[in-house]
């Protein structure tokens, strides 16, 4: 490969900037672990002066045994006027004890003159300044041009200036900013060439306001960045960050620069959901690389071509990024994707074409009325072996009631279900459970009346719950359409249900959860006894 790439983690500090993004101490500490474990050289953990868990969480990451990863605490230039030796965001950054840190610095003479208010002299002596006072007491010291490419297009001659400042106070790497991302990749490449001749290390450092960090960043790689930052799904405050889980694969894969293992790199995949549930984001589907949609399949031309030669449609093998190819079934699917979803059920299909046309005829027909099957793969596969008579009844609904009692204008409203079923023994449950609305109280009851007979059902989860209304011109009468996502500790799944009525609809999907679980677990339990060793 050509030279390796340093990859600099900013997640737990840039991207914690991020709208709706919040991560506890726990979490930053769990995401450090993951990190290192996928290969990450550097990871900001935040700024010590910041907030006091910023602080705890710099004693806490000091006790973490990482295995190649350096976590890196994260300050400012002392403050105008005040020696470093005496500035307090300074002492508080040694405190934190960490052998690498990063200072960001002003190199846009705009910035210098209306926010920082001070002359351009004083702001280079202070990059200075800062910059020896902390080589003398840190292994490495980065320093974070802020705004350089803003200021290299503005006044080239001082944005030099400040990289100069920086690597003759001691810089070990200058990391040059896109700090409001608005830059194109060709004003990237002329910046760094200009900075290459400062002869220290670079880096680049991206924000995607205009949807061009990736480009950007790789742009700067092609001009001799040797240190890239970014955050895991480009969190990050605005429009966010670069994301790492994009120029990573784009660097390794298509541009031969070693970042991380090819095993490191296999874990992406999990490092980015991972990510997205502790900072309280939903995932987004179209991620490149890691996204669920990443190498899924919807269009039946396209399912017929992957399944010949998946390089037909994907420009990378899904397993080099710990993904995996999705075969979505709709009213635009083919024959191909109804046969490989089958496969991927573990269905027979030999000799059943006229069962297999009929399917396909029937899941066009509950697309047009409202079902959406391609993120309720658990629904398809049990109207699947319906269609093909596979399906297993494991237990029969007698009835369901829900009311919601209202006691008086200023008593909250309870929901109360009751739900009858009949076991595979032929045992009749009736149970009644309340709950926080009508659909809670209906799952409550019907879990109550299943895990007599089906223990497992304890395990799931309910992740999401969706409500779609399909027609509002109908009103209040119009069709709903309900998405369930459920999971266990193995695994997740999604359901879907249709009707007038929001209850019914939930109620179909809130029982398709569960009776795929219960297939799922026999099916699991069935594969166990076919490859235990008794059975050999």
């Amino acid at each position: 490969m050509k030279r390796t790439i340093e990859i600099y983690d900013t997640t737990l500090r840039d991207g914690a900037q991020g709208e709706g993004v919040s991560f506890t101490l726990e979490d930053k500490l769990a995401i450090t672990r993951r990190l290192d474990d996928c290969g990450i050289s550097c990871i900001e953990g935040g700024y010590p002066g910041s907030n006091p868990k910023d602080a705890e969480y710099f004693a806490r990451a000091q006790k973490l045994k990482l295995s190649q990863a350096t976590v890196v605490a994260f300050g400012m230039t002392a403050r105008i006027g005040t020696r470093p030796s005496a500035d307090k965001s300074l002492q508080l950054l040694l405190k934190a004890g960490t052998s690498t840190v990063t200072i960001v610095g002003k190199t846009w003479d705009f910035h210098v003159k209306h926010a920082l208010r001070v002359s351009y002299k004083a702001n280079l002596e202070n990059i200075h300044t800062t910059m020896a006072f902390l080589k003398k007491r840190v292994d490495r010291v980065i320093f974070d041009a802020e705004h350089f490419f803003d200021g290299f297009k503005a006044n080239p001659e001082y944005a030099r200036a400040c990289l100069e400042a920086a690597a003759d106070g001691g810089a070990d790497l200058l990391a040059l900013c896109d700090t409001n991302g608005g830059s194109l990749p060709e004003q990237i490449t002329r910046g760094l060439t200009a900075a290459s001749k400062i002869e220290v290390p670079l880096g680049i450092h991206c924000h995607d306001d205009s949807g061009l960090a990736t480009a950007n960043t790789l742009a700067g790689v092609e001009a001799g960045a040797v240190q890239v930052q970014g955050t895991i799904n480009g969190i990050g405050e605005r429009c966010g960050n670069t994301n790492l889980c994009t120029v990573v694969p784009n660097l390794q894969l298509k541009m031969n620069r070693r970042c991380v293992s090819a095993a490191q790199l296999r874990k992406f995949t999990d490092l980015s959901h991972f990510v997205y549930e502790a900072g309280n984001v939903e995932p987004y589907r179209g991620d490149p690389f890691t996204g669920a949609s990443a190498f899924a399949h919807k269009g039946g031309m396209h399912v017929s071509a992957v399944q010949r030669n998946p390089l037909t449609y994907e420009h990378i093998e899904p397993r080099l990024v710990g993904n995996g190819q999705r075969i979505l079934v709709s009213e635009l699917s083919g024959r191909s994707n109804v046969e490989a979803k089958a496969r991927e059920f573990g269905l027979e299909l030999e000799g059943r074409a006229d069962e297999l046309k009929q399917l396909l005829s029937e899941v066009k027909e509950l697309e047009s009325i409202g079902f959406q099957f391609e993120g309720a793969d658990a629904s398809f596969e049990l109207l699947m072996r319906k269609s093909l008579k596979d399906k297993q009844q494991f237990f029969k609904l007698l009835g369901y009631r829900v009311l919601d009692d209202k006691p008086g204008e200023s008593e909250p409203t309870i929901a109360e279900a009751t739900v009858k079923i009949e076991g595979p023994d032929g045992k009749v449950e009736h149970t009644a459970a309340t709950g926080d609305g009508p659909v809670n109280a209906l799952d409550r009851a019907l879990r109550k009346a299943l895990v007599n007979f089906y223990p497992e059902i304890d395990d799931v989860q309910l992740h999401d719950y969706k409500v779609r209304v399909l027609d509002s011109a109908d009103g209040t009468a119009s069709m709903v359409r309900v998405f369930i996502e459920s999971g266990d500790r193995e695994s997740r799944w999604g359901t879907v249900g249709l009707s007038h009525n929001v209850v019914e609809a939930s109620w179909q999907a809130l029982v398709d959860a569960m009776v795929y679980k219960i297939l799922k677990d026999k099916k699991r339990s069935r594969q166990r006894k076919r490859t235990s060793p008794a059975a050999k």
